[in-house]
């Protein structure tokens, strides 16, 4: 399965700046559901800012999946790498 990773940054209200990708279906480019699976994924952390803009959503490259990622994406359509502050 070919992936498309979505960059994505953004603020949280400790001042903090949060960093992970957004792991979706090469063929999804719909670039409001991939803001959407960052929503989902910052609610279930406990965060919900204001606005996720496409400013801080950028499209980063294209890979193929590992199959962790595989099973991820089929069961929720997305998946998240975390990277900074994300605890």
């Amino acid at each position: 399965m070919h992936i498309s990773v979505y960059d994505t940054y953004v603020q949280r209200p400790d001042g903090r700046r949060m960093h992970f990708d957004i792991l979706v279906p090469a063929e999804l480019r719909d670039r409001e559901a991939v803001l959407a699976h960052g929503r989902t994924y910052l609610a279930a952390k406990g965060f919900a800012p204001s606005e996720l803009r496409a400013e801080k959503c950028n499209y980063c490259h294209m890979e193929s999946a590992n199959p962790a990622v595989e099973e991820e994406i089929a069961s929720s359509g997305f998946a998240i790498i975390e990277m900074e502050n994300c605890d």
